[in-house]
C-alpha cells in the first residue's frame, strides 16, 4: 500500500457546507501559492453550487474563477463536480451542451471531472464521461451513497464495475450527508475493489461525527485518496480536518508526507477569511445526528437553513426534517444530491408550509415518473398518479431521458447573445441558469462583490432617546443603507447620505393585518382605502427569492402602514382594516424597489371569468399559451419559479385566455395571475 493521497476541498465543498457558497475568488487567491506547494492530489474547487452562487449572488464570473485559479494553482490539478447529464443545473441537458461544456471546462482549467447522477443512472453518466475522456482528463465518476433498503454493497460494487467499463480513471464514493459508517466503508471499499482495481477515492461530510473514523478503515480496506478539508474550514456540515488525517496516518504506511507547518499557515489564513461569511454560517456545526434519519447533505443543510432563517422560518427546521424523509421515500429512496437534494428540500418545505403535496413542484412530478432516471425503488402510486396529472404525462418515462431532448447548443447560443452573451462560456452560462444569467452579464462589469459587504455594521451615532430601538448601515454592493428598527418592530431603510428613512403611517383603531415572514414589501394590490373582504389579497412582499400574499383578515378599509419597498419583519402590522390614519405612510426615498420592467402593474380579474391564482409565491417566468388562446381545463397556461424550481399553473376551465400579468412579475400565494371567459 503506497501512501495516502489527499484532495482538499476548502475552496468548494467547505464554503458550500459551512456558509452557502458564498465565499470569493478573491478569497481565495492569497492561499493559493501555499495550497499549491502541499502535495495534494487534487484541490476540488469548481462546480457544484459554485457556479450558481457566483453569477446569483457575488457578482463574479464562474470562468474567470477558473482561470484565475489555475494560473494560481499551476502544479495541482484541480477538480470540478459535474452532475452528469444536469451539468451544473436543474434538468438534462442535450447531449451537444454537455460535450459543449465539458470541453470549454477542460480548457479553462479543470484537470480532474467528478461526475455523479443522483440516481445513480448509468445512463446519466455515460456521455459526460465520453466526453470528458476526449479532453484526456482525469475522468472520476461518483457513487451517489444512501442508506435504504434498496442500497447495498454488492448494487454499488456493480455500479463501480460499469463505471469502470465506461472508462472511467478512478471511482468516487460520494457519502454527501455523513451517512458512512466505518466499517460499512472498510466492506464497501472491499466489495468495489472485488470487482475493479481503479483508485477509489473516499468523499464523506463530518456532519453525523463519523468522517474521521470513516476515512482511516476505508484507508486501510484499500481506498488510495481521501477528500479532507484544512481544518479552520472543516466539522460540522462540512469534511474532516486535513491536519488530522494527515497526523493520523505519520509514521504510518498510509503517511501523506505533508509538512504541517504550511497547513497550519494555511488554516490560520481561513480562519480569518471565515469571519467574513458569519451571517451565511450554518448552525450545524458540531454532530447533528438527526442526519442519520433525514440524510441531507452538508451543502443542502447549509442553504435549507439559510432559506428558513431569510423567511423567519428557522424554527420549522425539524418538521422539514422530517418530511424530507416522507418525500425520499415516495420518490422510492432516492440517494439526496444535487439535484434531487433540492428537489426532495423545497418539496418538504412545501409540504410543511402548504399540506403535504397540495403544491407539488414541476420537479418532484418529473423525478417520479422518470424524467430524471430510472429510480431505486418504485415511487409512491399515489405521488406518481398526481404527477402524471399535473404535467400531462402519459406513462412514466423508461428510456435514457435525455434521448428525448434533441441538439439544443445553438438555439441556446441564439438566446444567450440576446441576453447580453460575448463568448461560448456565457452561452454556457446562460444555459444552466438563463434566468438569472441576463440580469449577471448586465451588472458583472461593476466587478465581483467585496465579502466585506457581507458585514452588518452597528452605526456610529447610536440610538437617540424616543427614536430607533437600533441603527446599522449596511453595504450592498458598494452602497451604504441606513436600517433603522424602531421599538414597534417596524424597519426602515434608506440610502447613506440620502433622504431620511421610510416612515411607517400612524393609524389608530382597526384590525392589524401582518406579514407571516420577513421579506420586503413589493406591492400594493389595492389601492389606500380601498374596501376589502377578508381573505382579499392585499400587500404582496417578497421572501426567501418567493413573492407571498398577504390576505385581508376582516373586512373594512384598508390603510397601508408601510410603503411599496420596505424591508419588513416576521409578525410586523403591514396594513389596518378600518380605523383612523394619523400619518399617511411615505414615499420610500432611496430604498430599492422594483422597476416598472421587473414588476409591472397587475390587472385585476374582470370578474366575469373563471380567474386562476398562482399555487405558491414566485416569479412569473412565462405565459405557455398566447394571449386570448382557447385552452381546455388542465392545459398548462402559466410557468412560475418558486425556491428554484418551476411550477406549471394549469388552466382551471375551458375558454379564451386573458393574463393578469406579464412575465417577469414577482407573484404572491393566491394571487390571480390569469382569467378564462
Amino acid at each position: 500500500m503506497s501512501k495516502i493521497k489527499l484532495t482538499d476541498l476548502v475552496l468548494r465543498d467547505a464554503h458550500q457546507s459551512l456558509f452557502a457558497t458564498r465565499m470569493t475568488c478573491a478569497d481565495m487567491l492569497p492561499a493559493c501559492e501555499k495550497l499549491d506547494k502541499i502535495g495534494y492530489w487534487a484541490l476540488e474547487a469548481w462546480g457544484g453550487a459554485t457556479f450558481d452562487s457566483c453569477i446569483r449572488f457575488l457578482n463574479e464570473d464562474p470562468w474567470e474563477r477558473l482561470r484565475s485559479l489555475k494560473k494560481a494553482l499551476p502544479a495541482t490539478p484541480i477538480m470540478m463536480l459535474l452532475r452528469g447529464q444536469n451539468l451544473l443545473g436543474y434538468r438534462h441537458y442535450a447531449d451537444d451542451v454537455v460535450d459543449k461544456f465539458v470541453e470549454k471546462a477542460a480548457e479553462n482549467g479543470v484537470g480532474v471531472f467528478r461526475i455523479f447522477d443522483a440516481c445513480n443512472d448509468p445512463r446519466n453518466l455515460k456521455r459526460a464521461a465520453d466526453a470528458a475522456k476526449k479532453t484526456g482528463k482525469h475522468v472520476q465518476m461518483a457513487i451517489s451513497y444512501a442508506t435504504t433498503p434498496y442500497h447495498t454493497n454488492e448494487i454499488y460494487a456493480g455500479l463501480a464495475k460499469s463505471y469502470a467499463d465506461f472508462g472511467a480513471d478512478s471511482i468516487c464514493i460520494k457519502d454527501m450527508s455523513g451517512l458512512l459508517k466505518p466499517y460499512e466503508a472498510e466492506s464497501l471499499v472491499k466489495a468495489i475493489k472485488a470487482k475493479t482495481d481503479i483508485p477509489i477515492e473516499i468523499h464523506t461530510h463530518a456532519t453525523t461525527g463519523l468522517s474521521v473514523a470513516t476515512l482511516v478503515k476505508a484507508a486501510e480496506a484499500g481506498a488510495e485518496i481521501l477528500d479532507t478539508t484544512i481544518s479552520s474550514m472543516s466539522m460540522g456540515t462540512s469534511h474532516s480536518p486535513t491536519e488530522t488525517i494527515v497526523e493520523a496516518f505519520k509514521g504510518t504506511k498510509f503517511d501523506t508526507g505533508f509538512d504541517i507547518i504550511p497547513l497550519l499557515e494555511i488554516a490560520a489564513y481561513f480562519r480569518e477569511v471565515r469571519k467574513k461569511y458569519a451571517k451565511f454560517e450554518s448552525s450545524f456545526l458540531g454532530a447533528d445526528t438527526r442526519i442519520l434519519a433525514s440524510q441531507v447533505p452538508g451543502g443542502m443543510l447549509s442553504n435549507l437553513e439559510n432559506q428558513l432563517k431569510e423567511q423567519g422560518a428557522q424554527n420549522k427546521i425539524d418538521e422539514v426534517l422530517k418530511e424530507i424523509q416522507v418525500v425520499q421515500k415516495d420518490c422510492g429512496y432516492i440517494p439526496l444530491v444535487t439535484p434531487t437534494s433540492q428537489i426532495v428540500g423545497t418539496q418538504a418545505v412545501f409540504n410543511v408550509l402548504f399540506g403535504r403535496y397540495k403544491n407539488l413542484t414541476a420537479e418532484t412530478a418529473d423525478l417520479v415518473t422518470g424524467r430524471y432516471g430510472a429510480l431505486a425503488a418504485s415511487a409512491n402510486p399515489e405521488l406518481v398518479k398526481l404527477a402524471l396529472q399535473k404535467n400531462n404525462y402519459e406513462s412514466v418515462l423508461t428510456a435514457r431521458p435525455a434521448d428525448s431532448i434533441p441538439n439544443e447548443f445553438e438555439k441556446i447560443e441564439a438566446e444567450a447573445k440576446g441576453a447580453g452573451a460575448n463568448t461560448v462560456e456565457d452561452v454556457l452560462t446562460y444555459a444552466m441558469f438563463p434566468k438569472v444569467a441576463p440580469d449577471f452579464f448586465k451588472n458583472r462589469a461593476k466587478g465581483p462583490v467585496d465579502a466585506a459587504s457581507f458585514a452588518v455594521k452597528p452605526q456610529a451615532s447610536g440610538v437617540k432617546s424616543g427614536g430607533a430601538a437600533e441603527s446599522y448601515v449596511v453595504n450592498v454592493n458598494g452602497a451604504d443603507y441606513n436600517v433603522s428598527v424602531r421599538p414597534s418592530g417596524t424597519i426602515a431603510i434608506a440610502q447613506a447620505g440620502g433622504a431620511a428613512p421610510v416612515q411607517a403611517a400612524v393609524v389608530t383603531g382597526g384590525v392589524d393585518v401582518n406579514a407571516p415572514v420577513a421579506g420586503t414589501v413589493l406591492k400594493h394590490s389595492v389601492p389606500e382605502g380601498s374596501d376589502v373582504k377578508s381573505g382579499d389579497t392585499v400587500i404582496i412582499i417578497e421572501s426567501m427569492k418567493m413573492e407571498l400574499e398577504i390576505k385581508a383578515t376582516d373586512a373594512g378599509k384598508i390603510h397601508f402602514l408601510v410603503p411599496v419597498g420596505t424591508a419588513v419583519q416576521a409578525q410586523q402590522a403591514v396594513a389596518s382594516l378600518g380605523g383612523v390614519v394619523l400619518k399617511q405612510a411615505a414615499a420610500p426615498a432611496s430604498a430599492p424597489a422594483p422597476s416598472p420592467a421587473e414588476a409591472p402593474a397587475a390587472q385585476a380579474p374582470s370578474g366575469g371569468g373563471a380567474v386562476i391564482p398562482a399555487p405558491v409565491a414566485g416569479t412569473l417566468l412565462k405565459h405557455a399559451v398566447a394571449e386570448g388562446s382557447q385552452v381546455k381545463s388542465g392545459d398548462t397556461v402559466i410557468i412560475i419559479e418558486s425556491m428554484k424550481m418551476e411550477l406549471e399553473i394549469k388552466s382551471t376551465a375551458a375558454g379564451k385566455i386573458h393574463f393578469l400579468l406579464p412575465a417577469g412579475t414577482a407573484i404572491q400565494a393566491q394571487q390571480p395571475v390569469a382569467e378564462i371567459n
